[in-house]
């Protein structure tokens, strides 16, 4: 692992006020957030704040909030959101050097509506493919070397069979020393065995069991029977 907690100091703030209204970003505040193991999923219904949570740890680390490489770091005209301006890491022991210094620093920040953009920036030519495929083509170009590796929602872009393809290179990824932190929707991602959960919501921040996440119930509860959830939105 690279870093084993995450938090942010912040003087006065108005709490109702984004992004401190936020109830997960309010328990960063509070607490942080503690990294246990090497793969971290962070899931959350829309708005529950996973996807501003995972942008400011990509911030914190000096990844571009528009996606890529630690290398083409603000390469985008977009500032650093409020939060990212405040986060600040505790190392684990393998992540010290890296953390102590900026060149040293490695990871890749993947996020969903500008992969294709941050994709180009990198020479791995999206135009030449598909989206799903850029996505995976980052694993296999880009996600090589330890270092932290932030991904927003990437089963946006992928079928069944290549969000398993995703798991086995994350596995790879973290076997080489890698740390990887995902906002997701997928239960099928959030399956891996070994991973944390940390689902956010009203409540804040909490780890919860795969079998017990509210996305899988719903998911068993569809698959098994689907009228029951359609004849709620069809007329």
């Amino acid at each position: 692992m690279i870093i084993e907690r995450a938090y942010a100091h912040v003087g006065a703030y108005d709490a109702g006020e984004w992004p401190w209204s936020v109830p997960c970003v309010r328990a960063l505040l509070d607490g942080g957030l503690r990294f246990t193991a090497p793969v971290t999923f962070v899931v959350g219904e829309n708005g529950s704040g996973k996807s501003t949570l995972v942008e400011a740890l990509a911030e914190g680390f000096g990844l571009d909030p528009w996606g890529g490489s630690h290398e083409w770091r603000y390469a985008s005209p977009r500032a650093k959101s409020v939060l990212g301006e405040h986060i600040r890491f505790d190392a684990a022991p393998r992540g010290r050097r890296m953390l102590a210094s900026w060149s040293a620093r490695q990871g890749f920040f993947l996020r969903a509506e500008t992969a294709l953009d941050a994709l180009g920036r990198e020479g791995l030519a999206p135009d030449e493919r598909s989206h799903g495929e850029g996505f995976l083509a980052a694993f296999r170009d880009k996600f090589l070397r330890p270092g932290l590796y932030v991904m927003d929602e990437p089963e946006a872009a992928l079928s069944f069979s290549s969000c398993l393809e995703l798991l086995g290179h994350i596995d790879q990824l973290t076997r080489a020393g890698a740390q990887v932190v995902c906002a997701t929707h997928s239960p099928l991602l959030t399956a891996l065995p070994g991973a944390d959960v940390v689902e956010v919501g009203d409540h804040g921040i909490r780890r919860t069991a795969w079998q017990d996440l509210a996305l899988v119930d719903h998911w068993r509860r569809y698959l098994a029977d689907p009228t029951a959830y359609l004849r709620h939105v069809l007329e």
